[in-house]
């Protein structure tokens, strides 16, 4: 199938060549990048609706490798300096910017062109026109954000006054947290979030995970992470919007976030199919309820994996998810380890060619120091009579 859609590809890569800087292809249309990402094929172009495009989506859309990305809204609104487009940018894929809703109401599955004025067509028809995002108009977009900065600064303030007030007993004394069956006294506990470099992060804690066998919390996607490198996840937290029906089902212990008057949109899609769960509501971000609970229930140390932790990371959730985040890193602070960007700590310098040059040294080696000694000429003896008569009997079978 892939093999399929490749060549079609192919064929609209060619006849968009006939006209330089334009490209065509099937468009994959959906206001939730997150959810376009999951069904966006190979030379497809994708259609979202994103203000401030962060680095989480445009990796996922990088990893996708549409021909090009149409954006109804600013990929770069200068709300602050997000790292998005240029991602895309380096990636090779064009990005086109500022499209309007229209872009939005076109099917997905038929064909557009999109040419070097970021003109997109139909059947020769303007469907919509937009900005083309190059590395220079990319860059005068964060400057122009940098000096934004300040505002969100202020903003990050107030909001973590605001959380202070309505989630204090919470946060301080744990008032609210639900009772599991999930048992974290006296263990490890390592959160999983589809976050930047969660992958390599996940397979960099591989002999960690083995010897300590901590328990396994996916937020989210995170559960479908643990279960795409091998693992089986403990329990899985979060709103339900981006977790597959296999994660839900893999016996993993399911606890629905909901806004903090109770309303749980998830917890109809997991009464659908009817698993078990327990509902938490909570002002803050799922894996801030994550890391709360874990520490509630006695967990010896949290390992957090994809989570977010810098200025820029809690901007691209959002001004509401910014305090919550930073207030539960600090009431979990003493048992809080980070694991994002353990795979980039330490890389083996040590190639494959090297290790097999070092092993035949040693044979080599070994070898040398048998053969000077009586029992290692008998092996030798035997290991020469043994070929000699293996490949007799070779030539006589055929």
């Amino acid at each position: 199938m892939c093999h399929d859609k490749c060549m079609v590809f192919k064929r609209h890569k060619k006849a968009a060549k006939s006209v330089p800087g334009t490209y065509e292809g099937s468009v994959k249309v959906d206001s939730r990048t997150k959810n376009l990402t999951k069904r966006l094929a190979t030379g497809d172009i994708a259609v979202i609706d994103h203000e401030d495009l962060d680095r989480v989506s445009a990796e996922a859309l990088v990893e996708c490798k549409p021909s090009a990305v149409l954006n109804a809204a600013k990929s770069t609104s200068g709300r602050y300096p997000n790292l998005g487009p240029i991602i895309l940018n380096e990636a090779g894929i064009p990005l086109i910017d500022d499209l309007g809703s229209a872009i939005m109401d076109v099917r997905e599955g038929e064909t557009v062109s999109v040419d070097e004025n970021g003109v997109v067509t139909h059947r020769d028809d303007v469907i919509a026109e937009g900005v083309v995002q190059t590395a220079q108009t990319i860059q005068e977009a964060r400057d122009a954000a940098r000096a934004g900065m300040p505002t969100q600064l202020k903003a990050f303030a107030t909001n973590t006054m605001e959380y202070v007030e309505r989630e204090q007993d919470l946060i301080l004394d744990g008032i609210g947290m639900p009772d599991v069956r999930t048992v974290f006294t006296s263990r490890h506990a390592l959160i999983v979030v589809r976050g930047y470099r969660y992958k390599e992060d996940l397979q960099a804690l591989r002999t960690y995970i083995r010897e300590y066998r901590p328990v396994l919390i996916g937020v989210d996607g995170g559960a479908d992470a643990l279960i795409e490198a091998g693992y089986k996840p403990d329990m899985i937290v979060g709103d339900m919007d981006s977790v597959s029906d296999e994660a839900l089902k893999s016996g993993a212990e399911v606890v629905v976030h909901a806004y903090r008057d109770g309303r749980a949109p998830g917890r109809k899609r997991v009464e659908d199919l009817g698993i078990e769960h327990v509902v938490f509501p909570a002002t803050g971000t799922s894996e801030d309820i994550a890391m709360l609970l874990a520490d509630a229930k006695g967990a010896d140390l949290i390992v957090a994996l994809g989570t977010h932790s810098t200025l820029i990371e809690y901007l691209d959730k959002g001004r509401r998810g910014m305090a919550s985040t930073f207030l539960t890193r600090l009431q979990v602070g003493s048992k809080l380890i980070d694991a994002k960007g353990v795979s980039q700590l330490y890389r083996s310098r040590i190639s494959n060619w090297q290790v097999a040059f070092l092993l035949i040294a040693g044979l080599l080696v070994i070898s040398a120091s048998l053969a000077v000694t009586d029992a290692g000429q008998i092996l030798f003896g035997l290991v020469k009579v043994w070929f000699s008569d293996t490949i007799f009997w070779l030539k006589n079978l055929f």
